[in-house]
């Protein structure tokens, strides 16, 4: 961006040394009308600078210019015009261009005409020597040919972009196939037998050995940390991204399971980033999950603190958790998250009783 603005400034101040060299080549009438010349040939060249940003603008303003130093009697090309023109076609006005460029056709015999040309036949000629309608035309369809082609080369982007998204979709869900087709079947094996021997054991009275018991919950978290990854390798993003505003949502669905959940929201509720918002559902999504499968907890209590630059998100249960009784499913993956967004988070028991989980995310622009 500002090479593209020490170019429009290059480009205009060379357009407006160019002018005025012109007009000091050519007759003079009075050192009134001089001064007026000059400086619309100096304004109409240095208007350029803007071309990219108000190109709409600055066709109008050359125009005025390129007729005002007619009416001052000084026969110079319109050279800032047709830049101007090229500018506007090329941000894509091209009607503004047509209309100002047929309203300079008229309008420049008659600046002419005020300037002193003797009769109506000598003005149209000598507009004809002032505005080329040849380079008024060259110079519509160069802005539109560029603008065509950086279209064109916009859409190829695109199509590249969606290409490859494509692909990776594709290369997604055949990763999700072969896991499906790999795993899954050999881990329910194991999961269902694990669960039958400890169910044999415990019927006949026979004590469960540790080693029993070990397989049978590895296999239970294999199974489900093997859902949770084909259902994310399969996530296509066609369903809208759940967030701060869908949490009480989950506190309704934990109630309607039997748990006692409470939601309380504290502080002012700025907007947060999208991905601090996807986030702070994510880990409440996943804290009461466990409060559910692994706590034994009759009540839950979900706490969301909108600090100045931090957004914290606290979930507490009253089940009966030890040291060695945390949590392990998706603490790792909140864990992952928290962190690659430069946020802190912290789980453990409660010296009160319970468990804890405890997310500061920064939502500071910076």
């Amino acid at each position: 961006m500002r090479r593209a603005r020490i170019v429009d400034g290059v480009i205009a101040v060379g357009v407006a040394a160019a002018l005025v060299v012109a007009g000091l080549s050519g007759p003079h009438r009075s050192p009134g009308l001089d001064v007026l010349g000059f400086a619309a040939l100096a304004a109409g060249g240095l208007a350029l600078v803007a071309r990219r940003r108000a190109p709409v603008a600055v066709l109008a303003a050359t125009a005025v210019a390129a007729l005002a130093y007619q009416v001052a009697g000084f026969e110079v090309p319109v050279v800032a015009y047709l830049f101007a023109v090229y500018a506007a076609v090329r941000a894509g006005h091209r009607i503004a261009a047509v209309v100002a460029s047929v309203l300079m056709l008229g309008a420049v015999p008659l600046a002419l005409l005020a300037s002193g040309v003797p009769d109506t036949g000598a003005a149209f000629t000598q507009s004809r020597d002032v505005l080329q309608l040849a380079w008024l035309i060259a110079a519509g369809a160069a802005g539109e040919a560029l603008r065509q082609a950086e279209r064109r080369a916009d859409e190829a982007e695109r199509t590249r972009e969606e290409t490859a998204r494509r692909r990776a979709d594709e290369e997604r869900l055949h990763i999700a196939r072969e896991l499906h087709d790999s795993l899954t079947h050999q881990i329910s094996v194991i999961k269902v037998q694990a669960e039958v021997a400890v169910h044999l054991a415990r019927k006949r009275g026979e004590e469960v050995p540790e080693a029993l018991l070990a397989i049978r919950e590895a296999g239970r978290e294999a199974t489900r940390e093997l859902r949770a990854t084909l259902e994310a390798l399969r996530d296509d993003d066609t369903d809208p991204p759940r967030g701060l505003d869908d949490v009480p949502d989950l506190v309704r669905q934990a109630r309607t399971a039997g748990l006692d959940a409470r939601l309380t929201v504290e502080g002012r509720c700025a907007a947060v980033p999208a991905a601090v918002d996807r986030t702070a559902y994510r880990i409440v999504q996943e804290s009461l999950t466990n409060v559910a499968r692994h706590a034994a907890a009759a009540s839950a209590s979900v706490r969301i603190d909108h600090r100045p630059g931090a957004l914290v998100i606290r979930v507490d249960d009253d089940g009966p958790a030890t040291v060695d009784s945390a949590p392990g499913v998706g603490l790792t993956g909140m864990r992952e998250r928290v962190t690659a967004l430069g946020g802190r988070l912290q789980a453990g028991p409660r010296r009160e009783g319970g468990f804890r989980v405890q997310a500061e995310l920064p939502v500071d622009p910076a």
